[in-house]
């Protein structure tokens, strides 16, 4: 007997009946790492029938649970980890600030009092559902929403809420954050694995860079030549494909004039009114080679500075090219830059920012058949030119019809009873232009055969000479004699050197098919 009571004194874990007549199950499961308590696992089995069986199987799981190490370690909350990942974060303070912000607005209202062994699955699918809803969480109520939360008297900006949902790339940094925050904790041992991994990845959104076109480039370099400080920024956006913090950064000393070359070694980073100096994006510096206009544009501006500041011909070298002092002491901010260009876009009435400029630049040099790496160099980017291509560069009509036009000059011929057959077109509409390399073939051997150098039954050169002699590839020496045997001045079957047909065997070829296949007038 004493043997027995012993036994259930060394058991780990206990049942203890409740005044309901409900069993709550505790097991003991560390001290608490966060505030040095005792912490134990609780779980309370309703009363019925099979309430002690359901409670040893709730016991059982439980110290599954904490032999394992995947029970959670403490009683802090989503708040608590928060304030605690904050606390330990080196990130750069523009990224701090938007940690923060989705912190604030977010994760603390929604998730910051429950504790981290509560989060599950369908509470997090919850929240997220929450969040693409509406973001203000307004839980289908109507109210106003106020400009400002001081004492005012209401005008057109206060207006009546209109839901709208936190989009997708948002939401992914709010997982990203939880996940990151969870992951921490795990190594903290604050729990045994990351609560807030139990939610789908959100997907990246399909990247939808849209640059302005070239007549729509033409338009706002006209409108911002207005203002010769401003004309030359937004040229210097839209040539180089700079990023705004880039632009503020620019000394006058980064500018080399004689190798036409400019050096990007900073960036100006801004929340709120404060602003500062730090490295680029990529924490890279580089250099973009300027087309001889544009460093002549640079040059007149810079006199132009000078002149306007009384420093006779030149700018203090470590002058700020855009600066709102006369002297260049200080930078441009970059929010500045990004409202000016929004409302002068928004008075010709479209409605964009100053980052598509960016888009535009990337668009025009892949377009223009510069290679995606070079492409990339000049953007500052990574990865061998993935980000350029997947993110920068926009679909251009002009160079697709470039690329489907390359593919059909190096295909192969089309078979007889395909080129002859009334169905298909006779000419490509590339056909047109005569300064194709096998339409001048094309005419070359045209006129042969028409003053007589090559006569009937000779046969052509070989499509390896015919590309040989002109420079091109097999293809296109294939495509111009298809030319050729469209128009009826040469014959021949694939596999056989082409001939010159004879207009005369092929007349009276054709009057005894003709006859051939006559009706039987009998």
């Amino acid at each position: 007997m004493a043997a027995t009571s012993k036994a259930r004194k060394r058991r780990r874990g206990r049942i203890e009946t409740l005044p309901s007549g409900s069993l709550r199950v505790v097991v003991y499961a560390g001290l608490d790492p966060l505030t040095g308590k005792r912490n134990y696992l609780t779980e309370v089995v309703q009363a019925g029938p099979r309430a002690a069986t359901e409670a040893e199987k709730v016991r059982t799981k439980l110290l599954g649970q904490v032999d394992e190490q995947r029970n959670p370690r403490t009683k802090a909350t989503v708040n608590q980890l928060m304030d605690r990942y904050l606390e330990l974060l080196s990130v750069e303070p523009t990224t701090r600030d938007g940690y923060e912000t989705f912190i604030r607005n977010h994760i603390r209202p929604l998730l910051g009092r429950l504790q981290l062994g509560r989060i599950n699955g369908e509470l997090l699918d919850s929240f997220y559902a929450q969040l693409r809803t509406c973001r203000a969480r307004c839980g289908g109520r109507s109210f106003v929403e106020h400009r400002t939360s001081r004492p005012h008297e209401c005008d057109e900006r206060c207006r009546r809420h209109v839901c709208r949902p936190l989009a997708d790339g948002s939401l992914r940094k709010i997982q990203a954050i939880l996940r990151s925050a969870g992951k921490r904790a795990v190594r903290w041992g604050w729990v045994g694995t990351n609560p807030f991994d139990k939610s789908d990845p959100i997907p990246a959104a399909r990247p939808d860079p849209q640059p302005p076109t070239p007549e729509q480039a033409a338009v706002i370099a006209n409108e911002a030549w207005k203002d010769l400080d401003w004309g030359m920024l937004v040229w210097l956006a839209m040539v180089t494909g700079m990023r705004r913090g880039e632009l503020c950064a620019l000394r006058w000393d980064r500018v080399d004039f004689t190798a036409g070359v400019l050096s990007i070694r900073t960036s100006i980073a801004q929340s709120g009114r404060r602003t500062w100096e730090k490295d680029t994006k990529s924490h890279q510096q580089r250099r973009i080679t300027l087309d001889p206009q544009t460093v002549a544009l640079l040059r007149a501006y810079r006199q132009r500075c000078a002149e306007r500041a009384g420093m006779g011909a030149e700018m203090p070298a470590e002058a700020h090219i855009f600066s709102p002092a006369p002297d260049g002491s200080t930078w441009i901010k970059p929010g500045t830059v990004s409202q000016r260009y929004a409302r002068m876009c928004s008075r010709l009435g479209w409605d964009m920012n100053i980052h598509q400029l960016r888009h535009y630049s990337a668009t025009e040099l892949i377009a223009a058949g510069v290679d995606v790496r070079t492409v990339a160099g000049r953007l500052g980017h990574g990865g061998g030119g993935t980000t350029t291509l997947r993110v920068y560069s926009a679909w251009v009509s002009e160079a697709d019809q470039r690329a489907a036009g390359s593919l059909a000059g190096r295909l192969p011929d089309l078979p007889v009873r395909l080129a002859e057959s009334d169905e298909l077109p006779t000419s490509h509409p590339a056909e047109d232009d005569d300064s194709s390399p096998y339409r001048r073939i094309a005419a070359d051997m045209r006129g042969a055969i028409v003053c007589g150098a090559l006569k009937p039954g000779d046969k052509l050169p070989t499509m390896a000479e015919l590309a040989a002699r002109y420079g091109v590839s097999f293809g296109t020496a294939q495509r111009a004699v298809a030319v050729l045997r469209t128009a009826g001045l040469v014959r021949g079957s694939r596999g056989h050197r082409a001939i010159v047909a004879d207009p005369n065997a092929d007349a009276e070829v054709g009057k005894v098919v003709n006859l051939n296949s006559a009706p039987n007038n009998r």
